[in-house]
């Protein structure tokens, strides 16, 4: 990370005073050093729960199921498999190369962090995902995870979560990623070297993303098709893009609404693009701060946004930030975006592109604090001689003076566990497992799935043998991890998906 300027310094301790806790428990001294994280006092033997706590959302006050303790050696799967729900599992320093499983509901895993040793979970780039869960009521804090293939922490259609306290590096594809969950709280993680989002919030709802600090990845944090998320406090730096607010065509939920990115630090988001080809985060500019594509009612407010060499707001739609895209029922425009008060300096030093040509078509050649290309309607700014700016002439005069009655979009109460029908779980499955390494009809790390349909059409069995131990039947690609930690229905069901699967 560049040394900041005196200013910047300033202007840092600003914001921390003014926002209060913060990044004090991440790592800015040492990236990729051991560290301790002190066990906050909410992390007691109780179950998953909640209460009105903003910060925190807070377990219930009893604990009332069984500890099991899982030391160096053992296996943190098999502690989840004797696992009741409302037991907590607790891990202590060691390193477990493992693929760990959670298919029940309120179970709690808790790393134990002893004299700046952690509960280690490595991958050795063999293994795709470290902690993947379907349950409900999922509690996973304290554990450092390295070197996976495919997803540090994944949650699928799993509803009132916690992510918090954990240090993830180079998982490969994503490093936190609930998908089609509702009421989460992801919080205090630190996360780099992630080849395309470390926070990923994919068809989700009510989940709060707060005090995380995200560097060296693609994408910082992403909200993509979700809605009613509060992005609040993090640390975005050293990304290709820092925080995204985006629709991604094609995936079964069509939007992404009502999202606040307020009091973050969005700073020098200058890394190089090393997403995998054809993907959408592979499209992103090196220099974006905030980008938002496609999302309506996003609201964006006292955050510091600076060194960032493209832009350090981008607003644009489908076509133009992702041509790819075809799907009719995307509507394609951000709508109603309303930037409030950010400080805002030192951006566009090293526009790139498009952007690049369209700054030299008025005579300049740095890129601006705002951009905003394309269509959408009824987006405001609250002083639009504040920053530089280009492409937001029809913005007019924000009706919203702040965000500060709105302290989070959880639910007060846990939500009904999501019922899914077996389509769903084929297509959760399919999107969630395996779209990372296989795109419909391009090339990403895996075959393209058009090719699949052709080498098993009409023989889901076939997929299913295939997921459950695969073979390595051709150099140009690397061989698949197995995949049998899934249930058979979710194998049947994905097959049966892809099968069906259209362009």
């Amino acid at each position: 990370m560049k040394k900041t300027t005196g200013l910047f310094k300033f202007l840092a301790a600003i914001v921390f005073l003014g926002i209060g806790v913060f990044v004090g428990k991440t790592f800015f001294a040492n990236k990729y050093s051991e560290a301790t994280i002190p066990m906050p006092s909410t992390m007691q033997y109780r179950n998953v729960g909640f209460t009105t706590d903003t910060t925190q959302m807070a377990q219930k006050e009893d604990f009332n199921g069984k500890v099991i303790e899982v030391k160096s050696g053992s296996s943190i799967q098999a502690a989840v498999k004797e696992a009741n729900p409302g037991d907590l599992i607790r891990v202590f320093p060691g390193t477990y190369s493992e693929n760990v499983y959670i298919d029940k509901d309120n179970i709690s895993l808790q790393g134990v962090v002893i004299n700046g040793k952690w509960p280690t979970l490595d991958g050795k780039k063999k293994i795709n995902d470290a902690f993947l869960y379907s349950g409900n009521g999922i509690l996973i804090e304290n554990f450092k995870i390295i070197n996976y293939k495919g997803n540090g922490i994944m949650g699928q259609a799993g509803n009132n979560f916690i992510i918090r306290n954990n240090w993830i590096i180079d998982t490969g594809v994503y490093g936190i990623f609930p998908q089609y969950g509702k009421n989460g709280l992801i919080e205090h993680n630190v996360l780099s070297v992630i080849a395309d989002a470390a926070i990923y919030v994919g068809m989700c709802d009510n989940v709060d993303v707060i005090h995380n600090e995200v560097f060296d990845n693609v994408a910082g944090i992403e909200i993509e098709n979700s809605r009613h998320c509060l992005v609040e406090n993090n640390y975005a730096h050293n990304n290709t893009g820092g925080i995204l607010a985006f629709v991604t065509p094609g995936l079964p939920i069509k939007t992404t609404f009502d999202v606040i990115i307020r009091n973050n630090f969005i700073v020098n988001n200058n890394h190089e693009n090393f997403g995998a080809p054809g993907s959408t985060v592979a499209g992103i500019p090196p220099g974006t701060g905030i980008l938002i594509m496609a999302a309506d009612d996003v609201i964006v407010e006292n955050n510091i946004i600076t060194g960032n060499d493209n832009a350090g707001i981008t607003i644009v739609d489908l076509t133009n930030g992702d041509p790819k895209a075809n799907d009719p029922n995307s509507e394609p425009n951000p709508d109603r975006v309303v930037i409030l008060d950010n400080i805002m300096y030192n951006n566009g030093n090293n526009p790139t592109g498009e952007l690049k040509a369209l700054m030299l078509t008025q005579m300049d050649t740095k890129g601006p604090d705002i951009f905003a290309y394309g269509g959408g309607t009824g987006s405001t700014i609250r002083d639009k001689n504040k920053y530089r700016s280009f492409g937001i002439d029809n913005y007019g005069p924000a009706q919203i003076t702040d965000t500060k009655d709105i302290t989070t979009f959880m639910l007060p109460e846990p939500v009904a566990p999501r019922s899914v029908s077996d389509h769903e779980l084929g297509e959760l499955t399919y999107y969630g497992i395996c779209a990372g390494c296989h795109a419909f009809n391009s090339r990403l790390i895996g075959v393209p799935t058009n090719i699949i349909q052709a080498i098993h059409n009409n023989n889901p069995q076939g997929i299913v043998d295939y997921i459950s131990n695969p073979k390595n039947l051709r150099e140009d690609y690397p061989e698949m991890p197995p995949q049998n930690y899934l249930s058979d229905e979710a194998k049947m069901a994905v097959a049966e998906y892809i099968l069906a699967l259209k362009e």
